[in-house]
């Protein structure tokens, strides 16, 4: 046995894991010092040597898929957002068509979603919003945005309006929360689900009827994304998350290959009645681990991703103020150039958790010129995802066809953006060197 052979294995365990917070303290401790010359990326990783121990304390288990980690992730999370159940998926775009799919559930009985009902959303944002109900045969019905909140055009609500409608799926942009009252507001009214895409938004809030709350707890359903770009990582992964217990139930089952049974990974009969039940037209006591109650998926993340994940839970409402902190500074140095570039405002009645810093420039200001010369001089930039979404390849059919989606108004704000928008990083490991180097580069860009 070697080193460990007078060991007890929680020894030898405690051994491994001091060995890793050394090995992070030689190879993997960063010095985020700015140096004239260095590359800023828009989004990157921060992390010590707590997120190393708890991947390698995972791995020395074996289980491999979900387990312990996932048990306490699942329920810091749901405490942090404020509902009462959250699912662990293996990516923020699994989340979201986990989330749409729900509610296709025969569960649902009339509030159901069936082929051919119609999904409010917009033209500018990720295509994975929107992806999953094209893919299932719902009808998107694409709205604006407004300008500089780069949310959804409230106004025109009413007017993409149809029998078919059954639910609202949108994201908040870039961490500015949409305009959540008038959203749900417009829900409750219509009987619609609100599906909120939480994925760009982790810690923010929003002021609801006089109470706080953290965006993705005020839908029917919210989606996070834990790729190593957001707001905290755990290299892929997602979340769907609800206070719906029957929303819950079908959240669960479709994950889990859509079975039934609600057993947790690696345990039988918790219910009792594993082979006592009638399902379907299966014999009486068919056993209820292989009952299939929905056409699912496997959607799980594994336990070492979570006990990634567990690690950076506790770092959020950190990395969350340093985002806040380095937007705030931003835009203070940016207000200088306000009569050539509209820079982005939080939506009222809101405390964002800026995923980026939008910015658009106004006529006269050529934003291939800007973004050319910040990615030259070392400045990463990122277009708003799609832009506008019926313009990408993907729906070169579609539009030919003219079928499968509506569109309410011109999309002139969409379009817009997609021509003269483009946003810069301000995740927590910039430092106040890095941001004034950034917004020093954009006003030389401009002149």
């Amino acid at each position: 046995m070697g080193r460990f052979e007078h060991k007890t294995e929680q020894e030898a365990r405690e051994e491994i894991l001091a060995i890793v917070e050394e090995y992070y303290q030689a190879y993997h401790k960063k010095d985020n010092r700015y140096h004239k010359g260095d590359r800023i990326p828009y989004a990157s990783r921060v992390y010590d040597a707590q997120e190393m121990t708890n991947l390698v304390d995972s791995s020395l288990e074996f289980w491999l898929t979900s387990g312990r980690y996932t048990e306490q992730f699942e329920r810091e999370l749901a405490q942090y957002i404020g509902v009462r159940y959250c699912s662990l998926v293996n990516s923020g775009s699994s989340a979201n068509l986990l989330a749409f799919m729900a509610l296709t559930s025969p569960l649902l009985g009339e509030r159901r979603v069936n082929r051919g009902d119609e999904i409010i959303t917009v033209a500018a944002g990720f295509p994975t919003t929107v992806t999953p109900y094209l893919q299932y045969g719902a009808v998107p019905v694409f709205l604006d945005l407004t300008i500089p909140q780069y949310n959804i055009d409230v106004d025109r609500l009413e007017q993409a309006l149809s029998e078919k409608t059954k639910a609202v799926m949108i994201a908040h942009t870039l961490g500015n929360p949409f305009d959540l009252a008038a959203v749900r507001e417009f829900c409750d009214k219509h009987g619609l689900w609100l599906i909120e895409d939480n994925c760009d938004a982790l810690g923010s809030e929003y002021c609801l009827n006089g109470e706080w709350k953290k965006t993705g707890s005020i839908g029917d359903i919210g989606t996070s994304s834990f790729y190593p770009p957001h707001h905290m990582t755990m290299g892929e992964g997602g979340a769907v998350y609800t206070d719906n217990p029957m929303l819950h139930r079908i959240i669960r089952s479709m994950r889990d290959w859509g079975r039934d049974c609600m057993c947790p990974s690696g345990h039988d009969n918790v219910c009792g009645h594993r082979f006592d039940r009638q399902y379907g037209e299966l014999p009486l006591g068919y056993d209820h681990k292989y009952v299939y109650s929905h056409f699912g998926y496997n959607l799980k993340a594994t336990d070492m991703q979570a006990a990634i994940g567990c690690a950076q839970l506790k770092k959020l409402p950190g990395f969350v103020e340093r985002r806040r902190a380095n937007f705030a500074r931003l835009y203070e140095k940016l207000t200088v150039a306000e009569d050539r570039l509209i820079l982005p405002q939080a939506c009222p009645q809101s405390n964002p958790s800026w995923f980026g810093f939008l910015i658009t420039c106004k006529e006269g200001v050529d934003k291939n010129h800007v973004v050319q010369y910040l990615e030259s001089h070392g400045v990463q930039t990122r277009m708003l995802f799609s832009g506008n979404l019926l313009k990408q390849p993907c729906f070169d059919e579609l539009r030919a066809a003219q079928a499968g989606y509506r569109v309410v108004g011109d999309l002139a704000c969409t379009n817009q953006i997609m021509e003269r928008s483009f946003w810069i990083g301000v995740y927590p490991g910039m430092t106040d060197e890095m941001i004034d180097a950034m917004a020093e580069m954009i006003l030389q860009a401009i002149e």
